[in-house]
């Protein structure tokens, strides 16, 4: 401890420090003790303030939400209240049927439990729509174009050069087979697009997996074969043979031979159906239930020889061409053709129909492209082709691709507008057997007689697939579960038809027939409205007088309701006559130049 002491030498300051001598080592100890308990109090009390200083802070951000937060009664109102809005244009893309109108005698005549039952299905019906409309948005995939630099035409681009531009991947989907011993090869795309089902003209049958090229099963059936498909999964496929129609497994074994179908040329398989149609050298359109293994119909087109085929994919109806220029519609139903029109002046080489059910594309002898809308049977546009075309097919976005001898042009936009060049072409080593669109990609597959070839063609496929319908990269599990439900769902082939919504629709001309019918045998209308029986009341309520007030009251209820209509009746009918004379005055007052020659 320093002190300061008064010091009178002249030598020395007035005040200097005179310094203690050192203190014991028991003092320092104790003085030490009590610098630690001060520093523990000091630390003690700065932890308590700033914890009180918390809670303060706390107590005030409370405090300040409380009075930011809207009280009881004054709810803070939603800027968007309700769900999000929908494009019209979207939900229409989506719909599935109209609502029953509650106005028709139709719906007067069935029960309360049917009215129940139809205002569920459609109130389903709706929110599956707007489901689907708002699913549509994480769909994010769009179909791309080949677009050419100025002045490039898209159809001189080879498809060398569009293989060098994309990623590896989409150009390892052009490729080449070369297999001209067995040749000309028609093909198949599996529904899901993964696997590819060749057939050679002398005998050789092979399934490839093509996305990964690898080869699932090959074998040489040791006789011509006229046409192959994939049935309802990869698992099964059926080819037409000289003589009869053979269904093989995915490792090439042989499972039936059904003899019922001789001499078959061309086959379209129905997937909601199962069914399986053929078309003969014999003038027979047969359908075969895969499910079942039993022949559903057996009808005689007395048309000759079958050898142009395709299907409606829309309504499941058969489209087959015929040598005198004719195409006719064919269902299971009926022994005679749904329709027949003349299309061609020579006979029909090629038929596709779109996926939507609307246009038809039809190529004959007299080097003619027709496109009719099959709604109303009437031709749209034609073109001219110099040498005609062969093989027709329509992708999923609309493309047309035809064969001309060893070429092969791709054409965009052939139904909604005139076309004057191709998209794309391309060269092929021999003439084209078969071709066919790959669902879900951008591919072309031709069968030729020197083998097989991928076409790239960009925007020829669905970008965005159904998974529970058509999945691409479904594992074996899903494809078992998908067809046991599938089978599940079959379509019978009683309900194909044209129109696809008829079977949505009431007969209401039955129902009255039906209706009138009963009435004859019972004798009264059980639909008629009974009459009006008072309910008991108590209290009183139920005397003689109380109950003659409430039948007079509902009586003229009644009365005035018809009293209403035929007033209403009345106005409409005098509204209509004055608007007659109105018109015929009218016409009266206008001058003719004839009215000069009038006396």
């Amino acid at each position: 401890i320093t002190k300061y002491v008064i010091v009178t030498s002249s030598n020395l300051p007035l005040f200097a420090p005179i310094l203690q001598p050192p203190a014991r080592y028991w003092q320092e100890l104790q003085e030490e003790e009590r610098k630690d308990e001060n520093k523990v109090k000091n630390d003690a009390e700065q932890s308590k303030e700033a914890q009180q200083q918390e809670e303060d802070e706390t107590q005030k951000a409370k405090k300040r939400k409380q009075d930011q937060s809207p009280s009881d009664g004054e709810k803070k109102s939603d800027p968007f209240p309700g769900p999000a809005p929908i494009p019209e244009d979207r939900l229409q893309k989506f719909k599935r049927k109209d609502k029953l109108k509650k106005v028709t005698l139709v719906f007067h005549l069935i029960s309360l439990f049917l009215r129940d039952i139809i205002a569920r299905s459609e109130d389903a019906s709706e929110m599956a729509q707007k489901q689907a409309a708002r699913f549509d948005l994480l769909l994010p995939e769009e179909a791309g174009f080949l677009e050419g630099d100025e002045d490039e035409d898209t159809c001189m681009i080879s498809q060398e050069d569009i293989a060098e531009a994309v990623d590896i991947t989409s150009g390892a989907k052009y490729f080449n087979l070369k297999l001209s011993q067995f040749g000309p090869y028609r093909l198949d795309y599996s529904k899901t697009g993964r696997h590819l089902l060749l057939g050679g003209r002398r005998g050789h049958v092979a399934c490839i997996d093509w996305t990964s090229k690898q080869l699932m099963c090959e074998i040489n059936v040791m006789e011509s074969v006229n046409d192959v498909k994939w049935l309802h999964s990869e698992a099964m496929y059926a080819v037409a043979q000289k003589k009869w129609l053979y269904i093989y497994d995915s490792n090439g074994i042989e499972l039936h031979c059904i003899r019922k179908f001789n001499d078959v040329l061309r086959m379209q398989f129905l997937p909601y159906h199962f069914l399986l149609a053929t078309a003969s050298a014999t003038s027979f359109l047969q359908y075969l239930d895969v499910s079942v293994g039993k022949e559903v119909a057996a009808i005689c087109t007395k048309t000759g020889r079958l050898d142009v085929m395709c299907q409606n994919p829309h309504n499941a109806i058969i489209h087959l061409g015929h040598a005198n220029g004719t195409v006719t519609l064919w269902s299971p139903n009926q022994k005679e053709a749904l329709v027949k029109m003349l299309c061609h002046q020579g006979g029909v080489r090629s038929v596709a129909v779109d996926k939507t059910g609307t246009y038809m594309v039809t190529s004959g002898m007299d080097k003619k492209l027709k496109v009719y809308d099959i709604r109303a049977f009437k031709p749209l546009k034609s073109y001219f082709l110099p040498a005609g075309a062969a093989c027709l097919s329509l992708s999923q976005r609309g493309l047309l691709s035809a064969a001309t001898g060893d070429v092969v042009q791709v054409y965009k936009d052939v139904c909604s507008m005139p076309v004057t060049k191709p998209y794309m072409a391309h060269r092929l080593r021999g003439t084209v057997w078969g071709l066919h669109f790959c669902p879900f990609e951008d591919v072309l597959g031709v069968g030729h007689g020197d083998g097989f070839t991928s076409m790239l063609v960009p925007g020829a496929g669905e970008p965005n697939f159904d998974g529970l319908d058509a999945n691409p990269y479904r594992s074996a599990k899903q494809r078992q579960e998908w067809e046991v439900k599938a089978l599940m769902e079959k379509i019978q082939p009683d309900l194909i038809s044209l129109d696809p919504t008829e079977l949505a629709q009431v007969d209401q001309a039955t129902w009255e027939q039906r209706h009138q019918d009963r009435v004859e045998v019972l004798g009264f209308d059980p639909l008629a409205k009974e009459k009006f029986v008072p309910k008991y009341k108590k209290k009183g309520r139920s005397s003689a007088g109380a109950i003659e007030r409430r039948k007079k009251q509902v009586a003229h209820e009644e009365q005035r309701d018809v009293i209403r209509k035929s007033v209403e009746d009345k106005v409409k009918m005098e509204k209509e006559r004055k608007e007659r004379e109105r018109k015929k005055a009218a016409l009266s007052t206008q001058k003719s130049a004839l009215d000069r020659f009038k006396k």
